[in-house]
């Protein structure tokens, strides 16, 4: 699995780094392009007709994983990606078909991640990958019962997928805050299988990365932002780090409650908490940061929060 390891995430970045020059072209042949909300912003609005859907690209490392190195946890994981991002695509296409910045519905959109959710938990006691304790330190842990547990984390999977679906708003930013998440299940696991798509997903992050950087050169869309999502969600309940989330997802979560403080903030008072919500673009309006500056920022917290969650893990598991 080790040869694997490296040659499937060597295949990826090559891969994606040479073939997401004919995804753009195609994906601007066939005009599926981003249509920009008409508050942004205007350099946002300079962005209009960029192509959208590039998260696409993530298949070839998906189907390498699958392809070279098969087992049931690797299958299962490329399932989980595969599912998440089709409903980021459906959104997408909507958006990019339509030119409708709306895309799905939301109801829809939360319809199927929790029905995904249900299904993807259905398989998980198949490969001895879910049990209902939570690891409060060690050996010390908090049993739950089943139905608790299962109410609870897909809650938690659910929101933690469009939490990182919302960080995906600047040229390059979810890739460079999501390259730390994955790094930590990679140092973490115990699984081979877990390494192998941790190591491989970011490979194929840092392969769009280099058409993805501002000015980018296309949008990975929610077809690759859910799917991000909903796989760094599910490797957190694999790994069984519960109480580790709100440090490693903490760039995701602060994107996510400002959105709801900023509805709840505005229904209560008709004034806004932040200049604009997610929270990065608050930096971008009221305080001038340039686009690769808040960039640059999120990723160095990102890579904080991953190395004191990787201290407090050796300390506390």
């Amino acid at each position: 699995m080790e040869l694997s390891l490296w040659v499937v995430s060597a295949l990826s970045f090559a891969s994606v780094a040479l073939l997401t020059p004919v995804l753009i072209w195609g994906l601007r042949t066939l005009r599926l392009t981003q249509p920009i909300r008409a508050e942004l912003p205007a350099d946002h609005q300079a962005k209009k007709g960029t192509p959208l859907m590039a998260g696409l690209i993530f298949l070839v490392g998906v189907l390498l994983v699958a392809v070279l190195a098969p087992s049931p946890i690797s299958l299962y994981l490329c399932a989980v990606f595969l599912l998440f991002g089709f409903i980021g695509f459906l959104d997408d296409f909507k958006k990019a078909a339509y030119q409708d910045p709306r895309g799905a519905s939301g109801k829809m959109k939360l319809i199927l991640q929790f029905l995904f959710t249900f299904a993807l938990f259905a398989a998980l006691p198949q490969l001895d990958l879910l049990n209902s304790d939570v690891t409060l330190f060690r050996d010390l842990k908090l049993e739950l019962a089943p139905i608790v547990y299962l109410a609870v984390i897909s809650l938690f999977v659910v929101g933690s997928a469009n939490a990182i679906n919302f960080t995906d708003g600047l040229d390059g930013l979810l890739i460079i805050v999501a390259i730390p998440t994955y790094f930590f299940f990679f140092v973490i696991s115990e699984h081979p299988e877990v390494k192998l798509f941790a190591l491989t997903m970011i490979a194929c992050l840092l392969g769009l990365l280099l058409y993805n950087l501002y000015p980018a050169k296309a949008f990975m869309g929610d077809t690759g932002s859910l799917a991000i999502g909903g796989s760094l969600a599910f490797l957190a309940v694999i790994e069984k780090v519960e109480l580790l989330i709100p440090l490693l997802f903490l760039i995701y979560f602060a994107e996510q409650l400002s959105v709801i403080l900023q509805v709840w903030y505005y229904k209560r008072t008709k004034l806004r908490m932040f200049r604009m919500a997610p929270i990065h673009y608050h930096f971008s309006l009221k305080y001038g940061w340039s686009e690769n500056r808040i960039v640059i920022v999120f990723g160095l917290v990102s890579w904080g929060c991953c190395l004191v969650s990787l201290a407090l893990w050796k300390w506390m598991y």
